[in-house]
This record gives structure tokens, C-alpha cells and sequence, in this order.
């Protein structure tokens, strides 16, 4: 059986996680957060506007407790990947504050519901859940954005970390250049086709 200390227990963890997403946000201009850093473009305010959209969408529709602002349809073709980055004319305030509304709307949803509550999601092929599926997958979901925010903000400004009080210490550019070098070799060793043969 499935009880409410679980509930809790998912329940601040995505709390958590959430902030973290923001924090990968702080000291960087415009620029920076929205600009395209891997090949599909994946960017750090997409990715908050990518989890507003669809936290909104699970803790809302899911539960029949629609999110009060508009939100596109699952199933509109022409719409698809339009939630991973934002336009000119999106600000970093509206972005960040629909997603701040959203959480709200989910905690309100998390505490009126058990944590067997039945929910419906037509969009996937098995799509009777209970409130515990949906925690599980948005946590996991937004630990995996998470991930790629960690890397992002890596690759613009060096900074790691979830958090103001546990960002990591930097380190001079020597020591990571350093640090680099000694894992590429690794790899290149680790690659040679005579590796591992017997003298």
C-alpha cells in the first residue's frame, strides 16, 4: 500500500527540483537563456517553459482539475517542440511566473488528492494512473531536464550545482584543463584497437 509519507516524500522532492531549474536561470542575461546550446536546440528557459507546460497538463487535465490558463493541446501536431524554447516576444518573467502559477496548482491538486486518487491520461497507451504514477513521472521527468540544465549552465558560465548553497566551488581554468585532458587521454587509451592484447 501505497501511503501519504510517500506522498510527502515525492512531493518535496519535486518541490525541490523545481527550484533548481529556476536557480540554473539566475545572473544570466537574455541571451544566455534562451539560446540554442545543442544541436536540437535545447536552451535553459525552454526547458522551464517545456516543465510549466506539462506539469500543468499532467496535475490538471490528468485529474480533471484543468489548469486555469489556456494551455495548447496534447494533441496538436502543429504545436509540437513550440514548448522547448521561447520566442522574442516571451518574457523570462511571464515564463518563470506561469511556472510558479503551475506549481501552485499542483500543490493545491497533490494536498486535495490521495495518493490513489484514479487520473486519466489519454496520451499514453496505458492511461488509467493514480496520483502516485503522475509524482513519480513528473519527478522523474524533471530531474532529467535538470540534467540537461546542469550541463547547459556548464558549457555558459562554468557554474555546477543545485543551488546557491551547494553550487560547487570553482576552480581555475588550469585545474579543468588539466582535469580534461587527463580524462581525454583515458578515453584515448581506452580506445586503442591494441588495448588489452598481451605483449
Amino acid at each position: 500500500m501505497i501511503d501519504d509519507v510517500a506522498k510527502e516524500s515525492l512531493h518535496s522532492d519535486l518541490r525541490e527540483i523545481r527550484e533548481v531549474m529556476l536557480w540554473k536561470l539566475e545572473g544570466l542575461g537574455e541571451y544566455d537563456i534562451r539560446r540554442p546550446l545543442t544541436r536540437t536546440g535545447t536552451n535553459l528557459l525552454g526547458l522551464v517553459k517545456h516543465l510549466a507546460l506539462w506539469e500543468a497538463r499532467y496535475f490538471g487535465e490528468v485529474f480533471d482539475r484543468p489548469f486555469p490558463e489556456p494551455l495548447p493541446r496534447w494533441d496538436d501536431l502543429g504545436q509540437r517542440g513550440a514548448d522547448m524554447w521561447a520566442t522574442e516576444h516571451e518574457t523570462r518573467e511571464e515564463i518563470v511566473g506561469r511556472y510558479r502559477r503551475v506549481w501552485e496548482h499542483t500543490d493545491a491538486t497533490i494536498a486535495a488528492l490521495a495518493i490513489d486518487s484514479p487520473g486519466h491520461v489519454p496520451w499514453w497507451p496505458r492511461p488509467h494512473v493514480m496520483l502516485f504514477d503522475i509524482l513519480v513521472h513528473l519527478l522523474t521527468e524533471t530531474s532529467r531536464h535538470a540534467g540537461h540544465a546542469d550541463i547547459l549552465r556548464e558549457q555558459l558560465d562554468g557554474s555546477t550545482g543545485t543551488g546557491t548553497d551547494y553550487s560547487t566551488q570553482r576552480r581555475d581554468e588550469a585545474f579543468w584543463e588539466t582535469r580534461h585532458d587527463q580524462i581525454e587521454q583515458a578515453a584515448k587509451a581506452a580506445a586503442r584497437p591494441d588495448r588489452g592484447r598481451r605483449p
